[in-house]
């Protein structure tokens, strides 16, 4: 098969959303049996911290595996991401985990066992990646593959219950959406682009069409590109807020009132109040503004799946 890569590390993260099913109904051992049919030999490596995971990726470079299989949610992605990047070493995905919003954007079955039949097959494209750098007392960067934000977002990705996240997936963070909607100050900040500059309470900095869950924001952002699509809002409303959620279903909030959109390959967002707003990449807590947002072209390889 053209594109069969043959010595694969299969990072799987037990603590994903759908994983301890998987582990405890045989299906990882299913989904091996899947690749080995194709000519995928994998070894497993169990990995249940983004730590872990990144420094899984960093080895399979190092020992220049022909293959990295991810297996967790967005945030396992995340780790492996940020331990691959920069090298030749293709990364395929197996959605395991919550929002799963590159799986979506790929349209990969949410089904492992379907899902493990792509890969062998997978056309391996050269991506860009976003990459965040916080500026809180010395800069740290992180790169990331789908969505990056500030604001109320960051706010409940940073305080959701991460055991209730484990065990009950989306329902953690509209439990923590609910609590914020009672507390949340909306702290302002300013966004500066090569466009100009605007005052903003939330931003959404999307290289998918796709967001958490079933939402969709940045709908004209292109994943094989190399800029964003930024959605900004300056409402300081829990309700207002609130409304732009059945707009996200239907991939429509740029119809919304106070939203705005454009597209740029870097900006950078500096604080006007405090404490300062919550960061979030790919669904994971990122620190707190002020931070600059830049696309890095030619960063990873990505086995897109092609059609059976």
């Amino acid at each position: 098969m053209a594109n069969t890569s043959r010595d694969a590390l299969l990072i799987f993260n037990p603590r994903a959303g759908r994983a301890g099913t998987l582990l405890s109904s045989g299906g990882l051992d299913r989904v091996r049996t899947i690749l080995a049919r194709q000519g995928v030999e994998s070894e497993v490596a169990h990995t249940d911290t983004p730590e872990a995971a990144e420094e899984a990726a960093r080895t399979s470079v190092r020992q220049n595996r022909d293959m990295v299989v991810a297996c967790g949610g967005d945030g396992t992605l995340n780790a492996v991401v940020n331990g691959l990047v920069g090298s030749q070493v293709p990364m395929a995905l197996l959605p395991a985990g919550t929002a799963n919003i590159l799986a979506k954007e790929l349209n990969l079955p949410r089904n492992l066992e379907r899902a493990a039949a792509y890969v062998a097959g997978g056309t391996p494209r050269r991506i860009a990646l976003g990459m965040l750098t916080t500026y809180n007392g010395q800069a740290r960067s992180r790169y990331f593959l789908s969505v990056g934000g500030a604001g109320p977002d960051g706010a409940i990705v940073q305080a959701v219950d991460n055991h209730l996240k484990e065990n009950a997936g989306m329902l953690a963070f509209w439990v923590e959406g609910f609590r914020q909607f009672a507390s949340y100050s909306f702290p302002r900040f300013r966004v500066i682009s090569e466009g100009g500059e605007l005052e903003a309470t939330m931003i959404v900095a999307g290289r998918t069409k796709h967001y958490g869950g079933p939402f969709r924001i940045t709908t004209q952002a292109d994943l094989y590109g190399n800029d964003f699509e930024v959605m900004t809002c300056a409402t300081r409303s829990s309700f207002r807020y609130a409304s732009y959620l059945p707009l996200a279903l239907v991939g429509q909030v740029r119809l919304a009132s106070g939203t705005k959109f454009f597209k740029t390959a870097s900006f950078r967002c500096e604080p006007i109040d405090d404490p300062p707003a919550a960061l979030e990449v790919d669904g994971e807590p990122a620190g707190h503004l002020p931070a600059e947002f830049r696309v890095v072209p030619d960063a990873l390889t990505l086995l897109t799946p092609k059609a059976l």
